[in-house]
């Protein structure tokens, strides 16, 4: 049987001068930028993308993704109780004002966390899952190792100024595209205003996006005299998830500027489009010794493309790459071929095909019967 190897190709896209030359032409005042678009990982702009910089409580989107990790994989759950110990109540900067021994929901800390950029709540939340702040910035640095990330250290879990604390606008931009993979994360940055405490507690997001630019879905804010203004936005639109990073802005109303230019420079020169749908049948295989004759292929899983406006879908190229025959026995799954996709020649990424059900090996019975037809020639 001939191996199709495809496990898995990442879409790319080259962008022409003309949109280039546009994307130069953006009025970002902040000293680094990055524009990425969240289901290929393609940068779409980018302004001193590696320059390690002070990111003040963007911070918080590791912790966030720390958090949602943990509670995917059920180490912790959105009821437990998280007891705040006298650390977290220390410290300053924005907090949900804690108090040592007050004990708050899972869901609470991190409603504080995202929405009021709360201190207090990421201190007690490293507590809670590594046992100390210490262990938990451990785990925030192999994460990071983990993602890529090559220009960020982490001294903290909130963000507050330390000499050796530092990321990259590529960087931030990386684990904010992780983050959003826990889409339960947008019903906390989406909130405008809340309460907690039983409404005693008033909580207004930092993010004024999220009330004022369509589509918007998060993520965070910071700011530090060190740090400036920073800010890691997200907006989703027409299918298309966009992650706008801003760092080290002069104020507050340029970040946001700087920011919604980004994304509105993606939104107008930028499209995802589906390609295959999981599930889809993109041919059949020819089986030898089987129960059967042949066997479906079918998309693996769904694909899109990230595309300049303006391309027509006849343009993009599918390219099916099947195996000629394979051998029972087959399980579901398999992967038996790939389909490739192009546009002007440039690869924009494929998706295997798998076998669409399982084929077990022909019985003896099968086997005899086959070689008397083939001598009978019938």
């Amino acid at each position: 049987m001939r191996k199709v190897i495809c496990l898995f190709c990442v879409c790319s896209i080259v962008l022409a001068s003309s949109v280039t030359a546009f994307a130069e032409n953006l009025d970002i005042s902040a000293k680094s930028a990055v524009l990425m678009e969240a289901s290929t990982g393609k940068i779409l702009y980018e302004k001193n993308p590696d320059e390690r910089l002070p990111i003040a409580s963007v911070t918080k989107v590791m912790t966030m993704l720390l958090i949602m990790e943990a509670l995917d994989s059920g180490r912790i759950q959105m009821d437990e109780i998280v007891t705040a110990s006298e650390r977290a109540k220390s410290m300053g900067g924005s907090t949900m004002f804690l108090e040592a021994g007050e004990q708050l929901k899972v869901y609470d800390m991190l409603k504080g966390i995202a929405v009021a950029s709360a201190n207090d709540g990421c201190v007690a939340m490293a507590e809670h899952i590594a046992g100390s702040e210490a262990a938990f910035v451990n785990m925030m640095n192999q994460r990071a190792k983990e993602l890529g990330m090559v220009n960020t250290n982490f001294e903290n879990s909130n963000g507050l100024d330390d000499d050796n604390h530092y990321s990259s606008a590529k960087d931030v931009a990386i684990m904010s595209r992780e983050l959003i993979k826990h889409e339960k994360i947008f019903e906390f940055t989406t909130i405008w205003m809340d309460t907690l405490r039983n409404g005693k507690f008033q909580l207004a997001n930092t993010n004024k996006l999220i009330r004022f630019y369509k589509g918007a879905n998060g993520l965070k804010t910071g700011s530090t005299s060190k740090a400036l203004c920073c800010l890691s936005a997200t907006a989703k639109r027409d299918n298309m998830q966009l992650i706008a990073v801003v760092l080290a802005a002069p104020t507050s109303k340029d970040r946001f500027a700087s920011a919604s230019a980004l994304l509105d420079y993606g939104f107008a020169n930028y499209a995802v489009k589906p390609q295959v749908q999981q599930n889809d049948v993109l041919g059949s295989v020819n089986v030898s010794k089987g129960s059967k004759a042949s066997i479906d292929a079918v998309a693996k899983q769904d694909f899109s493309v990230l595309i300049e406006k303006g391309t027509q879908q006849s343009e993009i190229k599918k390219d099916i790459q099947l195996s000629d025959n394979i051998n029972a026995p087959i399980e579901k799954g398999t992967v038996i071929g790939k389909v490739e996709f192009s546009l002007n020649g440039e690869n924009l990424g494929c998706v295997d095909a798998v076998a669409a059900e399982n084929v077990s090996k022909k019985g003896f019975g099968g086997m005899i019967s086959d070689i008397f037809r083939k001598w009978l020639n019938i």
